[in-house]
């Protein structure tokens, strides 16, 4: 590939808060990071997808308002190799762990590994507020040179 190589233009892409808009979403980021030169099926395609997957399952689950979407942007710095995935969902009093909080899953129970996959793989995550609505869940992942 000649040239710089490519970055997001940092534009959100809403999705319904349902299971389907939050399969979109990771389908689309598949989609965008093949088109970047990180090849599905690849390590950090696999584990920026599973990201994605997680955080969008959380905005449909736990950040739902009825009639609100949620948001996905995604964008790659060219210098220094992170991606960055920022979910966003409508529901702000609903707190979010911070980074160091997540709890480790116990027992065979359905839910609550999400954010605890998010801090395994990530190389770096925060909960931002998203000014008068709601919040984003941004992960940051560091991909190989």
């Amino acid at each position: 590939m000649g040239g710089a190589p490519p970055t997001a233009n940092g534009r959100a892409t809403g999705f319904s808060s349902t299971p389907l808009g939050a399969r979109l979403a990771r389908h689309l980021a598949l989609h965008r990071l093949d088109d970047w030169g990180i090849p599905y099926g690849s390590g950090p395609s696999d584990t920026a997808a599973l990201l994605v997957a997680e955080l969008a399952a959380n905005a449909v689950t736990d950040g739902r308002v009825p009639g609100r979407d949620f948001e996905l942007r995604l964008s790659l710095d060219p210098y220094t190799r992170t991606l960055c995935v920022d979910v966003s969902d409508a529901r702000g009093e609903r707190r979010t762990p911070a980074p160091g909080e997540v709890a480790v899953p116990q027992g065979v129970a359905e839910g609550g590994r999400g954010l605890f996959l998010v801090e395994s793989l990530a190389d770096r995550w925060a909960v931002l507020e998203r000014g008068q609505v709601g919040k984003t869940v941004r992960a940051e992942l560091d991909l190989p040179r």
